[in-house]
């Protein structure tokens, strides 16, 4: 996909989170690579996620929730 002019690759689902010198990075899952081609970003890497990143955080609070 190009946007603005430059290539990005397609986010198909975020995984997971973890924090990493106070800042959050998520585990991507990349549109058409395995598990083995899932990396960790930050959230300005992921500002073309539509509601990708809001889904995740949903179920991740839900499931957070669940846990305790």
């Amino acid at each position: 996909m190009v946007v603005e002019g430059e290539e990005e690759w397609e986010v198909e689902k975020i995984l997971n989170k973890r924090k990493v010198q106070g800042k959050d990075k998520f585990l991507v899952r990349w549109k058409g690579f395995t598990v083995e081609g899932d990396t960790w970003k930050s959230r300005e890497n992921l500002q073309n996620t539509g509601d990708l990143l809001k889904e995740f955080k949903e179920e991740y609070r839900r499931d957070n929730r669940e846990v305790r």
